[in-house]
């Protein structure tokens, strides 16, 4: 009786460590499927420190009667701003996933002009006092497939994006029409503010040198046609991970990006085209 139960309880231990062990490689299986340059879930908080160039055009319908300011050039705006950056990443399966995105930048300047300048049929005296803002707001949200399990993995994204931009210039200002005989000065105020959601394409590649270390490049597109409103947003990044624990890290990485968004309006048109490069810093989670 005694060996019978003493078999009887090796049986059952061995059935339990049989069950144990397979739960176990079929985690460490399903695991093994997902490439060690990917993360199930992955969260980006961080800067861009962005070197920034932006002009704003606006002018009548008509070709005599336009003008075109750079912010940084013409009224003093820093050429150099640090904006928040955040990412979500998580995936669904082995090899697809959701990806979201967001930043923004949010400039103001107020300058005395020293030589005039001309913007949507006014013109804007030397010695005139002018305040110009811009405001851009980009967020997007995609659906990725990732091709490989190695350490290498290439990915192919579609989703939408929504971007709101405005862009204002006001002050001390005359407007002449030769033609008729007409001048005033007067205090003016021209802005342009647009919002839109358009389809984007995104590509992107991931390398893991190690658990600890990987290399990423991420592109991406929008672009939006229309008469009324319309552009392109373009933007490329190269970037390193860098995990001292296993659940926090650090990631680097230097951006492009270029935004030209332009409206049509029945009486006046505006544009706004912009250029950023720089790094971005993040601290960054995974799971």
């Amino acid at each position: 009786m005694r060996h019978t139960a003493l078999h009887r309880g090796c049986r059952r231990c061995l059935l339990a460590a049989l069950v144990l062990t397979s739960t176990a490689a079929f985690a460490d299986n399903t695991d093994m499927n997902v490439s060690p340059a990917l993360d199930r879930v992955s969260l980006w908080l961080g800067a861009y420190a962005a070197d920034t160039s932006t002009t704003v055009s606006a002018g009548l319908n008509n070709p005599d009667v336009k003008g075109k300011l750079n912010l940084q050039h013409d009224l003093g705006f820093p050429s150099s701003q640090t904006v928040p950056h955040a990412r979500f990443d998580f995936l669904l399966g082995e090899s697809q996933g959701f990806s979201f995105d967001y930043y923004r930048i949010d400039q103001a300047r107020t300058k005395s002009l020293d030589t005039a300048i001309g913007f949507n049929g006014d013109t804007f005296n030397a010695a005139a006092s002018v305040t110009g803002r811009v405001n851009f707001q980009f967020g997007d949200a995609a659906y990725r497939w990732w091709f490989g399990h190695s350490n290498d993995v290439f990915g192919v994204g579609i989703g939408a994006a929504y971007y709101r931009v405005y862009a204002g210039i006001s002050g001390q200002a005359s407007v002449s029409i030769p033609t008729v005989g007409f001048s005033s000065t007067a205090y003016a105020a021209t802005h342009t503010t647009a919002s839109a959601w358009a389809p984007e394409l995104q590509l992107g590649w991931r390398h893991a040198f190690s658990n600890n270390l990987r290399m990423y490049i991420n592109a991406s597109g929008v672009k939006k046609n229309g008469n009324h409103l319309g552009g392109h947003i373009y933007n490329g990044a190269l970037g390193l991970e860098w995990f001292p624990w296993q659940n926090l890290g650090f990631a680097a990485e230097y951006d492009y990006t270029r935004i030209d968004v332009h409206q049509g309006h029945p009486a006046y048109n505006d544009t706004l085209a912009m250029r950023m490069n720089g790094p971005s810093v993040f601290l960054r989670l995974r799971f």
